[in-house]
């Protein structure tokens, strides 16, 4: 299945593929291509996935052709969301060869980074396939990629969960330590907080879990719980008399243990190794 959504806007994007071509070119650009290319050259490369997974980086990897030289042609033949198998092309590029040398590692780079994150995130969304229960990614991101990392998820069929900090107030368990306690934390948060702000608190025991339900949270982390203790907060909430917050877990999922814990009813599950620990995505450029 491909996934379709909207682009990331230009003045997010361009800075991270402009931060990465200053990096990958230094003070002198391509010495290698510049003194065995002639200036007219032309030529054609074909990027080919050398390994089964889903595309994602697409639009990254575009933009830094076309910041090295709006004279390549880029044409996409499987755009970010695409499954793939080994040996696929994803895209083909004509143009001046030395800019097709040059930008070739930096678009590749972006490409194969985000791919790993697709890729990795389609594995766990099919590990819970026919269960009503997202799956989401954190904010254990790369600094500087947050935007294209959270839509690699996307192109993998997961959730984003929140962007940043000002997206929503997440009252965590250091923010509780040092409030005094969750009734003191949620007391203060709901006493200021703005009425369009949604609100989530982290609770790691089903004591915490009964108090927090008193203030009418929209979202209740559930973290690192077993499968059963799970099952035993859902039922708490279940038979809570009060407004039903979404319910997320936390902590402990793997591709092993992801299926078992979205059983529990729980309604998203969120998970850091889908940023953090994504292997990258073997993807090719090729001559011919």
């Amino acid at each position: 299945m491909t996934y379709a959504f909207p682009p990331l806007p230009p003045t997010v994007l361009e800075p991270m593929v402009r931060r990465a071509l200053d990096e990958d070119f230094g003070n002198s650009g391509d010495v290698t291509a510049n003194l065995l290319i002639p200036e007219t050259s032309q030529g054609a490369l074909f990027m080919r996935a050398r390994e089964n997974g889903v595309i994602a980086g697409m639009q990254a990897a575009i933009m830094t052709y076309a910041l090295v030289d709006p004279n390549v042609k880029f044409a996409v033949k499987c755009p970010d969301g695409t499954p793939v198998k080994a040996g696929t092309v994803i895209a083909t590029l004509e143009g001046p060869t030395r800019a097709l040398l040059a930008a070739e590692r930096t678009a590749l780079n972006f490409l194969g980074r985000m791919s790993g994150i697709a890729s990795l995130t389609a594995h766990y969304v099919n590990r819970v396939e026919g269960l009503p229960v997202r799956i989401a990614a954190t904010r254990k991101t790369t600094p500087g990629l947050r935007a294209l990392e959270k839509r690699a998820v996307l192109a993998g069929g997961g959730w984003t969960h929140r962007q940043s900090l000002s997206d929503a107030i997440m009252i965590k368990d250091n923010h509780i330590a040092l409030a005094g306690g969750i009734d003191k934390a949620l007391t203060a948060i709901k006493a200021r907080a703005d009425h369009m702000t949604r609100i989530s608190v982290e609770v790691d025991t089903l004591e915490q879990l009964q108090k927090a339900l008193l203030h009418h949270p929209d979202v209740v982390l559930l973290d690192n719980m077993s499968p059963d203790i799970l099952r035993e907060a859902v039922n708490i909430v279940k038979h809570n008399k009060g407004r039903r917050p979404t319910l997320e877990a936390s902590g402990g999922v793997n591709l092993t243990t992801v299926r078992p814990i979205a059983e529990s009813g729980i309604d998203v599950i969120s998970i850091g190794a889908l940023t953090h620990s994504a292997p990258n995505f073997d993807i090719g450029m090729d001559a011919k």
